[in-house]
């Protein structure tokens, strides 16, 4: 494997959820103002995945006020802070670009039951592994509780 490669895998995220084209997500970006750093979130549809690797990116698009806002965010960027997916969308493209002519009810995009109750299955099945306590062996015998 070339050093530049090697170097693209040491800064790459590895808790990224399993997302795709259509599905509605909150992303979670760091915004430093001054001195101070918060953290906004942008709710809205993935309309395309574009590159590989460190050079992934994520276009959201929401509807504010009426207007259509789209945004760009580089998945592998250390502001990005978190992306949780919300519902899973069901489409036959891989960029949805057309949303942008449509307008009030025709930027819905047909949700997938299917794909959102094995999202829900896999995190219950998470939790659960994080809450079951781990199997500790017998007590052993000690002086205080005589």
């Amino acid at each position: 494997m070339n050093a530049i490669r090697q170097l693209e895998l040491d800064h790459m995220k590895k808790d990224l959820p399993d997302f795709s084209i259509g599905d509605t997500v909150k992303v979670s970006y760091k915004i430093r103002e001054g001195q101070k750093e918060r953290v906004q979130v942008f709710q809205g549809t993935i309309i395309s995945i574009k590159g590989g690797g460190i050079r992934r990116t994520l276009k959201v698009r929401r509807i504010v006020q009426g207007e259509g806002v789209e945004r760009t965010f580089p998945l592998h960027s250390p502001k990005l802070a978190e992306i949780e997916v919300t519902r899973s969308g069901k489409v036959r493209r891989s960029k949805l670009y057309y949303l942008r002519q449509r307008v009030g009810k025709g930027t819905r995009v047909r949700q997938d039951f299917a794909k959102d109750s094995r999202r829900a299955q896999a995190n219950q099945a998470a939790k659960k592994a994080v809450q079951a306590p781990a199997p500790t062996s017998a007590p052993e015998a000690t002086g205080a509780d005589e």
